[in-house]
């Protein structure tokens, strides 16, 4: 029950009927939740009304021992102040963006002189002109296949670029015109490359008209050969410019947001729509266990837009009384004028249709994969007899080759599937190549160290790869670092080691389980442990193929970490260094005559 030392009715009778921010906290001055209002008095007064039986709500309130307020002179103030203090504490009941990477963009690097169009996430501070954002990774992905497609841009890095001596295998296929071997001049590839740029701004009419007199010009000239590839040009162009699925009127920038669920069940889905033309769509699952869904969406666009620069629309699929507000807000943080607004007409109210029909399909396959982890995880609880079902497995693997470059993986599990941001590898060293159980208690004892220092949660259920001699390992490690009461479980393969016929070893428990192939059960722990087994295995396969690049450098006399690394940069790899000569490494900073001679003398011995 709330602390009996909060009065919320003379609280709440002696705030002011002005805008500002109220932060309400438990008895450990924890911060529960961050709210803003026009009238202070009346919102938070919603909250200890008899007639608001939200449980959610009921909840919250129960835990109240104090709540502060700040005063602001506007609500743009109060929306920007709750903005700043959601960012920095995070309380559990307000509405968070759980995923903040930044979104990616098209870099054309114009300083070249055959640019080159390439796939880029992070502050746009590097030289060169950027196009998007776009609403993921596939979309810049298929943007740049169907660009380089059409107009055979390279895609190569400078250094692989400048070191080319034949054409590569994107020219072989039509990908590439080979500008590194000079079988495009710099005037045509300037051609090709203000196309693609006009084609990412939604200039496509242009390039249309552009393209077809080349042809007609071409055709004039009887260079029938350069007027087919353009004509196949136009062709490909018209194709994929059909498969949008919605193109306006003129050179529209615009973002839409809608909202669907609940409260604690909200999906969230951002359409991208640059140059009238939609760049598809991307669906955010934000908690927001109190917030009602007009609440919920304002506090996402500003969280959203923390990172991104809004364009000159945003269109939005509820009427948000804060709307003035936020536009203002958005407005003042980049200094141009942005309108927001929820469209009764026209185009508009189309975009909203799309983008809430893909927020509905989102939040239905999310309830889906939900309902099919609950299944999972009580079948789990019954087949190992546990008193509840765990809320945090963590699941630990070993990998290397023959002993070498022994990497450790720990991947963990919740009741909505895999939390990758709390994947952790290990780079096990100091163990004896091959002794699998040295490198499990050298992993086991930097993750639990920081799990007992209060880091990092403990799990309810911990897994490992193998079988008893593994969980006895294990428990001797943990029973040093005090977590011995923790439920452990060894998965072992079957005789015939396939998929559903896992053995599970429960430490302290004479019989294994054998869970029912293809069971609920069975099917979570085989999907754990491939995960842990996946993570494993790519993070030694890095580790291994970074030590092998070094390994044939690092016997060169006088050929340091830094000069190595200058090598592998300059020359864009291993390859690269291995078939250049003499005179190719004195160009690169640091080699001088003698060293670029014993190097090449090391490479090719006997040459």
């Amino acid at each position: 029950m709330r602390s009996p030392a909060f009065d919320a009715k003379e609280f709440v009778g002696s705030l002011p009927r002005r805008p500002g921010v109220y932060r309400m906290y438990n008895a450990d001055h924890e911060i529960l939740y961050i709210g803003k209002a026009k009238n202070l008095r009346d919102r938070v007064g919603t909250y200890f009304a008899a007639s608001n039986v939200n449980p959610k709500v009921q909840a919250l309130v129960g835990q109240i021992a104090k709540i502060e307020v700040t005063v602001a002179n506007s609500e743009t103030e109060a929306l920007l102040l709750e903005y700043n203090l959601i960012k920095a504490h995070k309380p559990r009941f307000n509405v968070v963006l759980r995923d903040d990477k930044s979104f990616p963009y098209i870099q054309v690097q114009d300083a070249h002189d055959f640019p080159r169009l390439a796939f880029y996430r992070g502050p746009r501070s590097a030289p060169g002109r950027y196009f998007g954002p776009f609403p993921g990774a596939g979309a810049v992905k298929e943007t740049l296949r169907q660009l380089q497609k059409l107009f055979r841009i390279r895609n190569c890095r400078d250094s692989f670029f400048a070191n080319r001596s034949r054409p590569c295998l994107q020219h072989q296929i039509g990908r590439c015109s080979a500008p590194c071997v000079a079988l495009i001049t710099k005037e045509a590839y300037a051609q090709d490359i203000d196309s693609a740029v006009k084609v990412l701004e939604g200039r496509d009419s242009e390039v249309t008209a552009i393209l077809e007199a080349r042809m007609e010009e071409a055709a004039g000239k009887l260079e029938f050969e350069r007027a087919a590839v353009i004509r196949d040009q136009l062709a490909t162009m018209k194709r994929v410019l059909a498969e949008q699925i919605v193109t306006s009127e003129g050179e529209r920038d615009v973002d839409v947001f809608a909202i669907v669920g609940e409260p604690g069940e909200y999906c969230v889905s951002v359409m991208l729509v640059r140059g009238g033309r939609n760049l598809g769509t991307s669906s955010y699952f934000p908690r927001a266990a109190l917030a009602e869904p007009e609440e919920a969406l304002s506090s996402f666009v500003m969280q959203y837009y923390s990172t991104q620069e809004p364009p000159p629309e945003v269109l939005v699929g509820l009427r948000l009384d804060d709307v003035e507000a936020l536009a203002q807000a958005l407005t003042e943080r980049i200094s141009r004028n942005v309108h927001v607004r929820c469209p009764v007409r026209g185009l508009g109210v189309r975009y909203v249709e799309l983008t809430r029909e893909n927020a509905t399909q989102a939040l239905r396959m999310r309830l889906a994969q939900k309902k099919g982890m609950d299944e999972m995880f009580a079948a789990l609880t019954a087949e190992l007899d546990l008193p509840e079902a765990p809320t945090r497995v963590e699941c630990f693997d070993i990998s290397h080759t023959g002993g070498e470059g022994t990497v450790a993986s720990c991947v963990v599990f919740g009741p909505e599937g895999p939390l990758k941001k709390e994947y952790r590898r290990f780079n096990i060293t100091g163990v004896t190549p091959g002794d699998d159980y040295g490198a499990l208690r050298q992993a086991l004892e930097r993750r639990y160290a920081r799990i007992k220092d209060g880091e990092i949660p403990a799990p309810d259920l911990l897994l490992i790869d193998g079988g008893l001699g593994q969980i006895g390992q294990v428990h001797e490690e943990l029973e040093k670092l005090g977590f011995a009461d923790m439920t452990l479980v060894g998965v072992a393969k079957g005789p015939d080691r396939k998929a559903g016929q896992e053995r599970l070893f429960v430490y302290g428990v004479a019989e294994p389980h054998i869970p029912e192939a293809h069971s609920p059960a069975s099917r979570l722990i085989q999907r754990i442990r491939d995960e842990a087994h996946r993570f494993a295995i790519t993070g030694h396969r890095r580790k291994r193929a970074k030590r092998y690049n070094e390994s044939v450098l690092e016997s060169v006399p006088g050929l340091g970490p830094a000069k190595r690394r200058q090598l592998l940069k300059h020359f864009g790899g291993l390859q690269g260094v291995l078939r250049a000569g003499i005179a190719d490494f004195e160009k690169v900073a640091g080699i001088g005559a003698a060293l670029a001679r014993s190097l090449y003398d090391h490479l090719h011995p006997g040459a």
